[in-house]
This record gives structure tokens, C-alpha cells and sequence, in this order.
């Protein structure tokens, strides 16, 4: 037979809370360790946003032809500032991928200026000088983003990516 009477009661456990409590000061940090259980609740820890890049990250990875990477850290850059991705409150990350692939394929001035981009960081990312492609001139033999080799990529991601819903 169990010994229950050395058990103390809820109530009486409310009581010795209530106690400690009164002879405390109280502090903001306090408070939110009381409730910081509750704060979280149902919640994810990582932010809409970072969740949405993540989302990218993953996908180009998977999808995008880039051995060399630094095109994949442009596109996400690009996406993770876009106001596509913005207006959709983070909801819609690879429709906001499909949309900017869509809109540097279709424009040779933005593709000028992402293939600009992805030199630099592919410099940043070797240390090395950059192969910035001119224009009316012969890529460099050496060069691993040339303007037509991302179109090419950009095309073949865009086959694999989902067209928007309800087209």
C-alpha cells in the first residue's frame, strides 16, 4: 500500500509558489521565463524567411546545374531579397525562384548583370580574379559563367520548376 500522506496537495504546491513568489522581485526576465514555454507553442523556432531561403537553397541544390556554387548563392540572394518573395510573405519561395529565373532568361540586360554578379562572388568564393565577360568579345576559355552557359542553366531550371497554379 502506497504511503500518500507525505504527498502534498496541488493546492498546498500552489501555496509554496505563491510564497516564494511574493518575496521576489519581479523582473521582465522572470515573466517571460514563466510564460516562455507557452511564447513558442505550435510555433517553429526558425523564421518565415530563413525557412524560405532554406526552401531555395535546397531546391537549387538538388535542381540547379552549378558545380562551381556561386550561381546558386546569387539566385538565393536574388530571391531572398526580392520583393516577389516579399509580397508573398515568404509563402511562395519557388514561385518567386521560377519568376526571377523567368525574368533574367527573357532579358539579356539582367542576365548581363547576374552573370556580372556570379563572376564576383565565384572570385570572392576562390580567390581569384574573375572572368567578367564583355560585351562583343569571345568568352574566356577559363570562364565557368559565361552568359550563355547560365541561360542554359537557368533554362533547364525552369523546366523542372513548377509552373504557377492555376496556369
Amino acid at each position: 500500500m502506497k504511503d500518500d500522506s507525505r504527498r502534498p496537495e496541488a493546492s498546498d504546491d500552489r501555496e509554496i509558489e505563491r510564497e516564494i513568489r511574493s518575496q521576489r522581485k519581479f523582473s521582465i526576465a522572470e515573466a517571460i521565463g514563466r510564460e516562455g514555454a507557452d511564447l513558442m507553442k505550435g510555433a517553429s523556432p526558425v523564421t518565415r524567411r530563413r525557412q524560405a531561403e532554406l526552401e531555395v537553397e535546397q531546391y537549387l541544390e538538388e535542381h540547379l546545374e552549378d558545380s562551381e556554387g556561386a550561381l546558386r548563392i546569387v539566385l538565393v540572394r536574388r530571391v531572398r531579397e526580392s520583393e516577389i518573395l516579399l509580397e508573398s510573405r515568404y509563402s511562395e519561395a519557388l514561385e518567386a525562384l521560377r519568376r526571377i529565373a523567368e525574368q533574367v532568361v527573357t532579358s539579356e540586360s539582367r542576365l548581363r548583370q547576374l552573370v556580372r554578379a556570379v563572376d564576383a562572388e565565384w572570385g570572392r568564393i576562390y580567390s581569384e580574379q574573375p572572368f567578367f565577360e564583355l560585351e562583343g568579345r569571345a568568352a574566356h576559355c577559363d570562364d565557368p559563367y559565361t552568359l550563355s552557359s547560365v541561360r542554359e542553366a537557368l533554362a533547364r531550371l525552369l523546366e523542372v520548376l513548377e509552373p504557377p497554379r492555376g496556369s
